[in-house]
């Protein structure tokens, strides 16, 4: 009965991993799978889904660390979408979030690729009482800037190589020659360079970080301007005297079950 069980399991990893390769022959990053759990992890490293609470741990120690490399290499980076509105709300991670954006331009995501890519990193943080270890990968699509099949829309990942969680890196470029204010990403965000840059200093998760300069707009045109006053979201409330998110009393004992990301604000 044991070996039966075990043989099934197999066969669903096989047919998990089969699928997942055999998607897209031109993709370059994939995740074990596409639901809302397993599309956060790059299949590479993923051993098994995380806790919460490890969740949260590694994607405060990857910021830290991706901010703290980027000023070392002295390029320039800012945070972006979900990352973006959790900066926004009280300078920390979305507790819902599963991964973690930043954008670059396409000059700095082509330096990277010729003297960054595929570089390791060891990170130590005393105050979080973690050591990890991360890859630096860029996508080798990363100069294709149009979206194509959407395969390779990702132009680099920052990843946790310890389970496989990880940062989206998406390079900005001007695509209409006719219109060089205009950036875009391969996932088809657009943004007038004015409120892009310049980038405002700020700090996030304790790290220095930057961020767009009209971020307020940036954000309503990706998720309404509802997400920068609705302060109840995905079973959390936004407590003002303590500048948190925290999870709604009914919700407690659910947490475990609750969805990585949806709706809007993810």
């Amino acid at each position: 009965m044991l070996m039966t069980a075990f043989v099934r399991a197999l066969f669903v990893i096989l047919l998990i991993t089969f699928t997942v390769l055999a998607d897209d022959n031109n993709k370059y990053f994939h995740e074990p799978a596409e639901d809302d759990l397993h599309r956060h992890y790059d299949a590479r490293y993923f051993t098994g889904l995380v806790t919460d609470e490890e969740r949260q741990i590694t994607l405060r120690a990857m910021i830290r660390a991706y901010l703290l490399l980027f000023r070392n290499f002295q390029l320039e980076t800012w945070i972006a979408h979900g990352t973006l509105l959790g900066w926004y709300w009280n300078a920390k991670i979305l507790p819902w979030d599963w991964d973690l954006d930043a954008q670059v331009t396409n000059t700095t995501l082509a330096t990277l690729a010729q003297k960054h890519n595929h570089t390791y990193w060891d990170f130590r943080s005393h105050e979080l009482n973690i050591t990890r270890q991360y890859l630096l990968d860029i996508n080798p699509w990363f100069w294709e800037r149009v979206r194509g099949d959407g395969a390779n829309i990702i132009d680099g990942r920052f990843i946790d190589l310890s389970n496989g969680l990880f940062l989206d890196i998406t390079g900005l470029a001007a695509n209409d020659v006719n219109n060089t204010n205009v950036v875009e990403c391969k996932n088809e965000h657009r943004y007038n360079l004015s409120d892009i840059f310049p980038l405002r200093k700020s700090t996030f998760e304790g790290a220095s970080a930057k961020v767009p300069y009209a971020y307020a707009q940036v954000l309503a045109d990706e998720y309404t301007s509802q997400a920068l006053t609705q302060n109840r979201f995905h079973n959390h409330t936004f407590d003002t005297s303590r500048g948190e998110w925290l999870l709604t009393a009914d919700d407690v004992e659910d947490s475990e079950e609750v969805a990585p990301e949806g709706g809007a604000f993810s």
